[in-house]
């Protein structure tokens, strides 16, 4: 929208000045003239003139048999999670993936479906989204939940800026322990809005009455098991909300976050059924009380009839508009993780209660051999206590950074480096994906590792 790029005559006559901003000039002075300004350029006066327009400093084209050969070279460095053990996980998890579910997402009528507003086109994406929203509630003890959030760290801060609309209040309490990718998330979304953000440790929360929610994960960034009651507990007889981010594979073995009394829940849909991926898309799980469900954002698909009495599925309660109109809205989120709800959707109804229950009893006995066998490894130590579920801290003897390289060496996926939390610390993962034979030559791997 410059004075460099060509003017275009619409068929009423006015000049266009932009192939990607369909105003006039006339139009494009109107607004300038409201604001203040004599061009667009002052619009963009904030960004140091250095930032402005830089030059692109891009390679020559290539053919595309070119492209191919490289872009393939490049994809020939990747290492894949089938190639080895992985013992990686902090928010992306290696499970065990149905091979129902890829091609039934990859239908056309799911594949290609959009957002589905004009319910009488959409039923069966919105049948879907109905599903999983139930699931979604059975899997966290929950009353309603709504139609996918982007990830698991967009929806634990959309929850945080939901339980300030509820409390009315401006500051957001979070646990040392909630994962620090999704603490800076939820910074990010609440600076802009004047919104505190306090972080506390889960021993001793110190709430006071200005908090409109304390914010806990389960089980926690270091894979440990926090007394969710109490804390739960802590915030509501401060009128706090109980936010929790839960990982849905826990929940089949472990009680659900409802059970403790919390107030919104959220999660990242990853585990079932979705690829690692480089971290995505995923899906967010949201979950709420039945009385908040008109501040919850995203999306929310229910069930009716229709005037024959047939069953009917429809957007309810919120409407597109509501999403866009900034003053008016309770979210960001214009969109919904139709494809991957889907799969989650596919994921639950394949496996089952004792599938699912399955999955998090493999997890958490493997993870729980592996603990016991490095633990008693000269220079090796859990420096943390208490009930955990498929990860856990390892003190190593050295910079854990230096011993994944040598890890790597061998074919094997090592943990991620929490040195800035725990001295010399790794995270370490084991899934059901993970062999005893992988966890054993994890063991002697780092058994030789001084």
């Amino acid at each position: 929208m410059t004075s460099t790029r060509p003017n275009i005559t619409g068929a009423n006559g006015d000049h266009f000045q932009s192939h990607y901003i369909p105003n006039t000039t006339s139009e494009q002075a109107e607004m300038l003239a409201s604001l203040g300004l004599d061009s667009i350029d002052q619009l963009f006066t904030d960004i140091p003139a250095e930032f402005r327009d830089p030059a692109l400093d891009l390679p020559a084209p290539l053919s595309e048999l070119d492209i191919q050969r490289e872009l393939g070279d490049l994809a020939a460095k990747n290492r894949p999670l089938s190639s080895g053990p992985s013992f990686l996980g902090a928010g992306s998890y290696n499970h065990f993936i149905p091979a129902i579910i890829k091609p039934l997402i990859t239908r056309g009528e799911f594949l290609t479906a959009y957002t589905p507003y004009q319910a009488e086109a959409s039923q069966g994406t919105l049948q879907v989204i109905y599903e999983f929203q139930t699931l979604i509630c059975n899997l966290y003890g929950m009353e309603v939940a709504n139609a996918g959030m982007y990830d698991g760290a967009t929806s634990l801060a959309e929850a945080a800026l939901m339980a300030c609309r509820v409390t009315k209040r401006e500051k957001v309490v979070l646990a040392d322990t909630v994962s620090p990718t999704y603490a800076a998330v939820i910074r990010t979304y609440c600076q802009s809005q004047d919104i505190a953000v306090e972080t506390v440790s889960p021993s001793a929360p110190n709430l006071d009455a200005k908090t409109a929610c304390l914010v806990l994960q389960y089980p926690n960034f270091f894979g440990y098991i926090e007394d969710l009651q109490s804390l739960a507990d802590a915030a509501h007889a401060q009128g706090a909300l109980a936010v929790i981010s839960c990982d849905p594979t826990a929940m089949g073995m472990f009680q659900t976050p409802g059970h403790y009394g919390a107030d919104i829940v959220t999660g990242d849909g990853q585990p079932l059924g979705i690829p690692a991926s480089y971290g995505g898309p995923y899906v967010g799980l949201f979950a709420t009380k039945q009385e908040y469900i008109r501040q919850m954002p995203s999306r929310l698909s229910g069930r009716t009839v229709d005037k024959n009495g047939k069953t009917g599925y429809v957007l309810t309660l919120q409407t597109r508009e509501q999403h866009i109109r900034r003053e008016r809205a309770t979210s960001n989120i214009c969109t919904n993780e139709a494809l991957y709800a889907l799969a989650s959707t596919i994921y639950l109804a394949a496996m089952g209660k004792q599938g699912l229950r399955q999955v998090a009893e493999l997890c958490y006995h493997k993870a729980h051999y592996a603990a016991e066998k490095i633990g008693r490894l000269p220079g090796y130590s859990l420096p943390m206590s208490g009930p955990f579920f498929q990860e856990f801290v390892v003190q190593c003897p050295s910079s854990p950074t230096e011993i994944n390289k040598k890890l790597i060496e061998r074919n094997i996926m090592g943990g991620l480096d929490v040195s800035d939390q725990v001295p010399n610390g790794m995270l370490l993962c084991v899934t059901e994906m993970n062999s005893r034979e992988d966890i054993d030559a994890l063991i002697t791997a780092l058994s030789e590792f001084k």
